[in-house]
């Protein structure tokens, strides 16, 4: 065991993409909601896309380091500090042996993630590392994080294990008990969380089943996002939606961004934990690129929706997907300059 949890936070579980090729049986993907800043987050310390991160939700957790880490922090900024100094975010950061790890206040956003050179090693579940916290799989016995949990973390890749020993002898040599480069990724690299309320969607396959009356509230009067809002779906305050006639039918599969509307009319947008199938009317489903930027919208928070195609979703998506393999080599070669100077 490496990492000795003091305080929990207020909703902190272990995540990863998720768990698929089990809906037929009604069993969600679920995973992390924020998936860019989970991504990001093993990037900067060599792992690949599918190790576990801690999801950390408003209020983050109190951690003790019992061996030298090579940690990430990105998503919602927690004000982090090791050991009373602060962490800086969206970059990778080395924590000595010894080392307690604290987060105060959330000023924006919502979920920050922290990722670990190896990732969190817990129990796989039906292809996942992922907490279902409604079914109790995976994660640390299906649950958040308790205190005097001990987390374990896997092994890491070659290149961050000789990036952590070189940033190791460089904090002794100058008596520092963490370190980190001066690079970082820039928030051009990164969606942007707190400027952008706009979300883009795409038609429902109901779309045409709502009066012109709604279609029009939908895209032109912003929503709010409700109290009553998990990981399952965000409810949304605002204008009222009305079909033009009753819809009765039988459910139908539902996926992440579903924009559902039930009998009141205020819509629900599905997230990570969402059921696998559904009957209310579908509106809008929102551009993948986009959820992330969901994710981090807190109760309170207003939003807007703006109209795309399906295929300008797809382009979305697959200039969203180059960048980030461009990032990930770009880490990677900075990691291999760094052996070539041992």
């Amino acid at each position: 065991m490496s990492i000795e949890v003091i305080r929990p936070g207020l909703l902190s579980s272990v995540q990863d993409e998720g768990r698929t090729g089990y809906r037929r049986h009604g069993i969600h993907v679920g995973g992390v909601m924020d998936t860019f800043a989970a991504r990001a987050a093993n990037m900067l310390v060599g792992n690949s896309r599918h190790e576990a991160v801690l999801e950390m939700t408003m209020t983050g957790p109190e951690l003790r380091f019992q061996k030298s880490q090579l940690v990430s922090l990105c998503g919602a900024d927690l004000t982090a500090t090791v050991n009373h100094l602060p962490v800086p975010l969206w970059r990778p950061v080395l924590f000595r042996a010894g080392s307690v790890l604290k987060f105060g206040p959330c000023p924006h956003g919502l979920r920050g993630y922290m990722a670990i050179a190896g990732g969190i090693d817990v129990p796989v579940v039906m292809g996942s590392r992922s907490t279902d916290l409604k079914t109790g799989l995976g994660g640390v016995e299906g649950r958040s994080l308790h205190t005097a949990d001990l987390l374990s973390t896997g092994q890491s890749s070659a290149e961050a294990q000789c990036w952590l020993q070189h940033m190791e002898r460089h904090a002794e040599k100058n008596g520092r008990q963490t370190m980190a480069p001066a690079w970082f990724l820039s928030e051009r690299e990164r969606p942007d969380y707190y400027g952008r309320r706009i979300i883009r969607v795409m038609p429902g396959k109901d779309s045409s089943q709502f009066s012109e009356a709604s279609l029009e509230r939908f895209y032109t009067e912003g929503y709010v996002v409700s109290p009553q809002s998990d990981r399952m779906g965000y409810r949304l305050q605002g204008a009222s939606l009305e079909l033009d006639q009753p819809l009765d039918r039988l459910s139908e599969a539902v996926t992440h961004g579903t924009v559902q509307v039930p009998p009141d009319g205020q819509p629900i947008i599905l997230m990570a934990d969402h059921q696998t199938i559904g009957g209310y009317p579908v509106i809008a489903q929102v551009a993948q690129v986009d959820m992330p930027i969901l994710a981090q919208a807190r109760p309170g928070t207003r939003l807007a929706f703006e109209q795309i195609t399906h295929e300008q979703g797809q382009q979305l998506y697959m200039e969203q997907e180059s960048n980030m393999q461009l990032m990930d080599k770009l880490i990677r070669r900075r990691m291999a300059e760094m052996e070539g100077t041992q």
